[in-house]
């Protein structure tokens, strides 16, 4: 007797998928994410010019700074929303950057925001660079 189950297939790929999603939730650590970024700019990020483009407006009406604070150290708020934002410094939230798909979906939104434009694998790393010196 032959036994046949074409649906298995399907929930077995359903299941490898949703592991699959499970292990990248909170996949990494804010150190493993800048060197990634380093590694793509092909350059190691500079705290001093990741603080200058977190604080700059960059020609546009909000910076990094305008929701997430000068030093995002302290929880911030959101400049059109008035939500409430975790502090954005690993070392003051411990949760921050751990999440690599996160970080990209923040880090594009937000990017888009203060430059109209994603922000480049360098700008990034330095930003990353900056955050991690806030003790």
């Amino acid at each position: 007797m032959n036994f046949h189950f074409p649906s298995l297939h399907g929930l077995t790929a359903a299941v490898l998928l949703g592991l699959a999603a499970t292990a990248h939730a909170g996949d990494t650590t804010p150190a493993a994410q800048l060197q990634r970024w380093n590694a793509e700019a092909g350059a190691p990020g500079v705290a001093a010019r990741g603080q200058v483009f977190f604080q700059s407006r960059h020609g546009g009406e909000w910076s990094c700074a305008s929701c997430h604070g000068a030093l995002p150290t302290a929880q911030g708020q959101h400049a059109n929303t008035s939500k409430a934002i975790a502090a954005l410094a690993p070392a003051f939230n411990a949760r921050s950057l751990t999440d690599a798909a996160k970080a990209d979906k923040w880090f594009r939104r937000n990017c888009k925001d203060v430059l109209a434009r994603e922000c480049t694998a360098i700008e990034k790393a330095d930003v990353l660079a900056f955050l991690l010196e806030l003790k």
